[in-house]
């Protein structure tokens, strides 16, 4: 008598299991997040990385919360190409046509990373969208020898 109720019990367990995972599984689908529009943001900032390789432009607001963001890479360009001027030129105008367009940026302070061909054109590209430039900054790491090495110091 013991033995059958402890089989039946066994039974209903897997079954009950199954009910348990099917709720389980409906639950998130019934709850669904609301898309966020997209911000205004009048001025902001814009970030270029200008390396040998290819050239990265990305827009932010004032805090440094990216908006849109385009490359030479992401617009076509392969291999070599990627790190012309050119190339440099239509990533930011693709890029300043969306931050304009969607965002409705219309000035921004420049940012340039990097010693690449894309850092004036990609500048000159962006004051040709219609953007006003408030401010050029140069952010290229400059070495300075390095740290000091360990071990004592020589004569």
């Amino acid at each position: 008598m013991a033995e059958e109720e402890i089989k039946d019990k066994a039974v209903e367990a897997p079954e009950a299991e199954k009910a348990e995972k099917a709720e389980a599984t409906e639950a998130p689908k019934a709850t669904k997040k609301a898309k966020k529009g997209k911000r205004i943001v009048t001025s902001g900032q814009m970030h270029i990385q200008a390396t040998f390789n290819n050239t990265i432009i990305s827009f932010s607001d004032k805090k440094g919360e990216v908006l849109t963001a385009s490359s030479a890479g992401a617009n076509g360009f392969r291999g070599s190409k990627k790190g012309t001027a050119y190339a440099a030129q239509i990533a930011a105008e693709k890029a300043a046509e969306i931050a304009k367009k969607d965002h409705g940026m219309n000035s921004v302070d420049v940012y340039v990373k990097g010693i690449g061909l894309g850092r004036d054109s990609a500048i000159r590209a962006v004051s040709s969208v219609g953007m006003k430039i408030d401010s050029i900054t140069d952010l290229t790491p400059i070495a300075h020898g390095g740290v000091r090495p360990k071990g004592e110091r020589k004569p």
